[in-house]
């Protein structure tokens, strides 16, 4: 399995106690959903290795757990800023007109029909999430909220947006000077 094929759970934080133990960060919005999760795939050294885990205790969005054949604090330390992932495929479906930002990737982005370029890339920065694309061969941001996203059609590969007037040509006056 590829890193393509899989969102990112969350990450190792560190070791807890000395019996192969890690505290886990999880990243996702519900993180109580993963409460009886079996596996999980870490990224190591540019791969995805799988781990099953012995059990899982989610609080909030941080959780203890402990890996199946992980039976000391040496042999869980290597796992520690480790990435965790798991396979798109079970990501659970959303409502209608709801996505995940993974899916706005590679979707046209139109301002009052005019088509600004493809999604490259999706920042995730609180306070705010940003859609990043090319238009005119600058990166431009655009904030992800209901004001200026106005429907994301994933079959249609279309993102309707409403920029504030004035957005692009911040970024179109910054690559002149």
């Amino acid at each position: 399995m590829k890193v393509e094929d899989c969102y990112q759970l969350g990450y190792v934080i560190k070791t807890h106690g000395l019996k192969g133990e890690v505290q886990l960060m999880l990243d996702v919005d519900d993180p109580s959903a993963y409460q009886e999760l079996e596996s999980v795939l870490i990224l190591q050294g540019g791969a995805l290795v799988p781990f099953f885990l012995e059990y899982i205790q989610v609080s909030g969005k941080k959780a203890l757990a402990k890996f199946e054949e992980t039976e000391s604090i040496e042999e869980a330390s290597p796992m520690v800023s480790c990435e965790l992932f798991l396979p798109l495929e079970i990501l659970p479906e959303l409502p209608a007109g709801d996505y995940y930002y993974h899916q706005l990737i590679g979707l046209d982005l139109y301002n009052d029909d005019q088509l600004l370029g493809k999604v490259d890339q999706v920042y995730e920065i609180p306070p705010q999430n940003l859609i990043s694309l090319i238009y005119n061969g600058v990166e431009v941001m655009i904030p992800i909220n209901d004001e200026i996203i106005k429907r994301v059609d994933i079959k249609e590969g279309k993102i309707e947006a409403q920029l504030p007037e004035g957005l692009l040509e911040v970024y179109l006056e910054d690559n002149e000077n």
